[in-house]
């Protein structure tokens, strides 16, 4: 029940982008539908960063180099965001990767697809015919990528029928351009190859490239599900071996400082625990001082004098 609540939620927000598109026919792109810079930043108001020229918000390189040194997990982020409200709805598990046990971590780029029907895709050439431009591929949607973004590609799950996303080549381009990777609710070919080559992937399965599986763009930058993960172009997105997770852009400074503070705790639980002198619920339950303020302020500071003696 929850999960069609949130598929009606997103349909909802999807059919207002459609709508405002059709009324303000130039500033349509050639696909069903895309934000306008200035639907990208209502949908995305409370990022306190810069923006790329769409309107997709661009979390810094450093920022995005710091949540890698970290190596912050997924279920770390999730402790984080939960605080604020963002629960499930943030992340998906249930992943294949071609690199075992190595992280993923990139700003959000996302492209929608959909199976091919013919009157859909005469509308969207029709829209192309009319904008004097051509419909969106997936190789321009891969063209538009740049360093540090990470396509998040809903393949609507599909993966038997031929219907992979990339082999060895177009992967290896994403990655040498990106220097992430991607994630792809779908099917991939070549999977060995990519091995090889040091490309890093998340995805559902393998799948032999053949002449009768097809599927067609019908959104660039625009929020997609990623099974029960929803994803906004520009959020920082991390992925290991648990799942992925989406952060919004404002709660990455949240995610960075809870996380600190949490490996804090648990180093200071750990070396209570070390000292042989704790029952577990003097620790792990209702800690009385003078316990609980060397735990605060180690927490807070990491300052060693207040590890527990």
């Amino acid at each position: 029940m929850i999960g069609c609540l949130r598929q009606l939620t997103l349909n909802a927000l999807i059919l207002s982008v459609l709508a405002f598109a059709w009324i303000v026919p130039e500033t349509a792109s050639a696909q069903v539908h895309t934000f306008t810079k200035e639907q990208m930043e209502i949908f995305t108001a409370s990022n306190p960063y810069g923006r790329f020229p769409d309107g997709r918000p661009m979390i810094p390189d450093a920022v995005i180099d710091s949540v890698r040194n970290l190596q912050i997990q997924t279920i770390e982020a999730l402790e984080a965001l939960a605080m604020h409200k963002y629960n499930n709805s943030q992340f998906e598990g249930g992943w294949k990767t071609l690199i075992p046990g190595e992280k993923i971590v990139g700003r959000a780029f996302t492209v929608q697809f959909m199976p091919p029907r013919p009157d859909l895709q005469e509308g969207i050439q029709s829209m192309a015919k009319k904008n004097n431009t051509t419909a969106v591929s997936k190789s321009a949607s891969i063209d538009m990528l740049q360093e540090n973004d990470l396509a998040v590609i809903d393949l609507y799950g599909k993966v038997e029928g031929g219907l992979p996303y990339v082999g060895d080549k177009l992967a290896y381009y994403i990655w040498k351009t990106t220097g992430t990777g991607f994630i792809v609710d779908g099917g991939i070919y070549f999977l060995e190859t990519m091995q090889q080559d040091g490309v890093q992937a998340f995805y559902r399965g393998g799948s032999p490239l053949t002449n009768t599986g097809f599927a067609i763009v019908t959104g660039v930058n625009i929020p997609v599900r990623l099974g029960d993960a929803v994803i906004l172009p520009g959020d920082l997105v991390i992925g290991d071996e648990d799942g992925i997770v989406a952060v919004p852009p404002h709660l990455v400074s949240s995610v960075i400082k809870t996380t600190i503070m949490n490996r804090r705790r648990d180093v200071w639980i750990k070396k209570a625990f070390d000292l042989g002198r704790y029952k577990s619920s003097e620790i792990y339950g209702r800690m009385q001082e003078p316990l609980r303020t060397q735990f605060s302020n180690y927490r807070e500071t990491g300052d060693p004098k207040y590890l527990p003696k």
